[in-house]
């Protein structure tokens, strides 16, 4: 599956310690490859057709996006702090998404 990464989530990944970008670029690897077949612990739907990327490290990261046209487009992404994932992250994402549309 193709992968499209926005500029601002490129950003995101490329300021994290490098341990942590290979285990994100790992992860994308791994959506590349399965698509929508992938499951937890590496993907989980959060609902209105938006999903997590979720890359465990020192640091819990998330990479939210979306599967558009036969591809998966990497919308946002933060450090995860807290249990669930704050909807102010969401609405970023669902911001992006408008904007790409």
């Amino acid at each position: 599956m193709e992968i499209q990464i926005i500029k601002e989530v490129e950003l995101f990944i490329s300021s994290l310690e490098k341990s942590t970008i290979a285990k994100v670029l790992r992860t994308i690897d791994l959506l590349e490859k399965f698509g929508n077949q992938l499951q937890l612990p590496h993907s989980k739907p959060i609902g209105n057709g938006l999903f997590e990327l979720r890359i465990r490290s020192h640091q819990e990261i998330r990479l939210l996006y979306i599967y558009h046209k036969n591809k998966a487009i990497l919308l946002h992404g933060f450090i995860k702090k807290s249990r669930q994932i704050p909807k102010k992250e969401i609405n970023i994402a669902y911001r992006k998404l408008k904007d790409l549309t």
